[in-house]
């Protein structure tokens, strides 16, 4: 069957690009149409095609595809295809290579018998308790593409809230990498030339050009050690960080510094709130709603305070007063719960919780980068002027000798 290079559209800022085989340009017009996308180009595989769309392509990040995946399979039940139909129609256009496999497996299980569900269960990586929880409650329910758009909408959110986050602090983190450079040639290259005048003059020193002339001294000599110590080093407390004892010892830390405290509450409740009311819209038990909810938190201390309160509903208490325990959740929030517990509203309790902290997190991203961006630029302003100063004293001190 031939293969054509399309470009199309899943919204005005997403363009797709990728292979799909078909009988025709038509055909593969169609198929396209099918999974939601806006065709802007089709032409026959070509060598010069090939290259053009590898070159364009991107690899999307793992939980971008996974969302585009699930909307994509609830759009295509929801117009009509059955499960393996629609599953092959996302492999052939798959452009992750990953993907298509898992897609493959997926569609080979379910042909033999296998719920969806169980098939997704085969790769625990990709598909987490949420997700496979939720396709169950959607099988048994028979409304499973509603439960993916309410699963896709779910994911896409998340993506955004991590995304939010890494976009704040892509600009703190280019200034601090910048000035360190900056400081390090300063007391590697440009300090030790000129505090070797200052050694030729003969002359008493001020303290602060001694302090340099040491500094940059230790620079200019060790630079390749301590950028062997830096790499090393940082490669080493990454490792670290990963261990179970490492990120425990770290996230303890977090919870206990006042700002990071403040905005880890925000994103871990607001994450939690909404993927219980997810849980719990599409039919899932509270209790196992609630376990696999507290699993996503990922601050240690504050996801085993939520086991613990787990435990406590197990036995008999109400949500409201298990969460109510937790060091970390306020008052407000088990309040929202309490009530929605009284009113039979809870899911829609939760939702609001979820959607107050998403913009109480907006703001508090907002006031850390309003604070660290002035303080990183004072901080570095203070060492860069510290250097000038240093290196400029001994020149007034002369002109004041000549004079």
């Amino acid at each position: 069957m031939p293969k054509f290079v399309y470009e199309a559209k899943l919204s005005p800022g997403d363009v797709k690009r990728g292979f799909i085989e078909a009988e025709n340009v038509s055909q593969a017009a169609l198929k396209l149409g099918q999974v939601g996308l806006f065709v802007i180009s089709i032409e026959e595989e070509t060598a010069d095609s090939i290259k053009r769309a590898r070159f364009l392509s991107f690899s999307p990040s793992p939980s971008r595809a996974l969302s585009y995946f699930t909307r994509q399979l609830s759009n295509l039940l929801d117009s009509g295809l059955t499960i393996l139909k629609a599953l092959s129609v996302l492999e052939e256009q798959a452009e992750n290579l990953n993907l298509r496999r898992i897609i493959s497996g997926i569609r080979v299980d379910i042909k033999n018998g296998s719920t969806f569900s169980s098939a997704l269960m085969k790769y625990p990586k990709v598909f987490s308790d949420l997700y496979i929880n939720m396709v169950s409650s959607g099988e048994a329910s028979g409304s499973l593409e509603a439960v993916l758009e309410r699963l896709s909408g779910f994911l896409e959110k998340d993506e955004e809230n991590i995304a939010k986050v890494k976009s704040a602090m892509a600009y703190p983190a280019l200034m601090a990498v910048v000035g360190c450079v900056t400081i390090f040639v300063l007391l590697t290259f440009v300090a030790p030339r000129l505090t070797g005048i200052f050694n030729d003059l003969g002359q008493a020193l001020p303290l602060p050009t001694k302090m340099l002339i040491w500094v940059s001294s230790f620079f200019a000599v060790s630079w390749p050690v301590i950028i062997l110590c830096l790499i090393f080093g940082s490669l080493a407390f990454n490792r670290w960080s990963k261990t179970p004892e490492g990120k425990a010892v770290l996230d303890g830390l977090k919870v206990k510094i006042p700002v990071i405290r403040v905005f880890l509450q925000k994103v871990e409740i607001s994450r939690f709130s909404r993927t219980l009311a997810t849980l719990i819209g599409n039919g899932v038990p509270v209790i196992r709603a609630f376990s696999i909810a507290a699993g996503t938190i990922d601050n240690i201390p504050m996801r085993q305070d939520m086991e613990q309160a787990q435990r406590d509903v197990a036995d008999g208490l109400a949500l409201s007063a298990g969460i109510k325990k937790s060091r970390y959740f306020p008052a407000v929030v088990t309040n929202m719960i309490a009530i929605g517990e009284e009113g039979g509203t809870l899911e829609r309790s939760l939702f609001k919780i979820a959607d107050l902290y998403d913009a109480e997190t907006d703001r508090v991203i907002k006031m850390i980068m309003s604070l660290l961006e002035p303080g990183l630029i004072l901080f570095m302003g203070i060492i860069v002027g510290f250097i000038v100063v240093s290196m400029l004293l001994p020149i007034f001190q002369l002109n004041l000798m000549i004079s």
